[in-house]
């Protein structure tokens, strides 16, 4: 693969700490400071119950759509020194979070190693990554899977808010 090919991706954004927008609206000015990247969509953002640990804030959700030379691992990387510099502690899992970002897509890969898989393992099942992928991408289709909309379409009981950054 020659290494100025750009790539298509879609970057989860969450955050349940310390101002929530705040830290999505400061990812999205991070994700366009990486390396040969391009930021090319951004959905709105979404209030979400948190998921398996109960006991903490709502979170605020988003995506990004992007365009990057930088291969999976080397963007994973990427992703989590931004995290590390929004002030991200990895205490556990499903824990409250200044930010968490996440690989959902990348081109059509299908990927698994120790520390990626891709497409994300659990954003067929998760509204709140479901619906602004939906928002920015709304032909998507998630490789072995199926169509974004039939997806989103099983998580109709998960209740999701879109509200307004200001």
């Amino acid at each position: 693969m020659p290494s100025n090919k750009k790539y298509q991706a879609f970057i989860a954004l969450g955050s349940n700490l310390e101002d929530p927008v705040f830290q999505i609206q400061q990812a999205f000015k991070a994700l366009t400071q990486l390396p040969n990247t391009h930021l090319v969509k951004c959905s709105s953002l979404y209030k979400s119950a948190p998921v398996g640990k109960l006991d903490q804030p709502d979170f605020i959700n988003a995506v990004a759509q992007i365009e990057t030379i930088l291969k999976p691992q080397a963007l994973l990387k990427a992703l989590l020194e931004i995290e590390h510099h929004q002030g991200r502690i990895r205490e556990a899992i499903n824990a409250p979070r200044t930010l968490d970002l996440d690989i959902l897509l990348y081109e059509n890969l299908q990927y698994c190693d120790e520390g990626l898989t891709i497409p994300h393992p659990r954003m067929t099942q998760r509204a709140f990554v479901l619906q602004p992928l939906m928002e920015i991408a709304p032909d998507c289709f998630i490789p072995g899977y199926d169509s974004i909309r039939k997806l989103l379409t099983a998580c109709s009981g998960q209740k999701l808010e879109k509200i307004q950054a200001s």
